[in-house]
């Protein structure tokens, strides 16, 4: 499993179309598998599970993003990569979900708004 954390001072729906475009667009086999979006008051969340085979690991990975807005705060933004091993006892191979993470890092690199933390 890896994980990624940040908060950026981006445009929350152009900022979630850019990682749901690039991400499907990146790969061959990328996939939306579900979302799901919430908003109460001035508060804004969105979930996105991505999925794609992974040829280092000869299996598919799996990716959990999470964009979290209050009002006009900067979005924070959370994702997890699971399912890059083959091991039945210990985790072994994870390269997959690394690169797969690694994609989402280069999204967010571009064009990041007024700063990140």
């Amino acid at each position: 499993m890896a994980k990624l954390e940040k908060e950026l001072w981006n445009d929350f729906d152009g900022l979630l179309e850019r990682i749901e475009n690039e991400i499907i667009n990146g790969s061959s086999t990328a996939s939306l598998e579900d979302s799901s979006d919430f908003v109460d008051g001035e508060a804004r969340c969105s979930v996105r599970v991505f999925e794609r085979y992974s040829a280092m690991g000869s299996n598919r990975v799996s990716m959990n993003v999470t964009l979290f807005q209050c009002g006009n705060g900067p979005v924070r933004i959370s994702a997890i990569t699971s399912g890059g091993s083959q091991a039945m006892v210990f985790k072994v191979n994870t390269f997959g979900e690394k690169a797969f993470l690694d994609c989402l890092q280069k999204i967010l690199d571009q064009g990041t708004g007024r700063g990140e933390k």
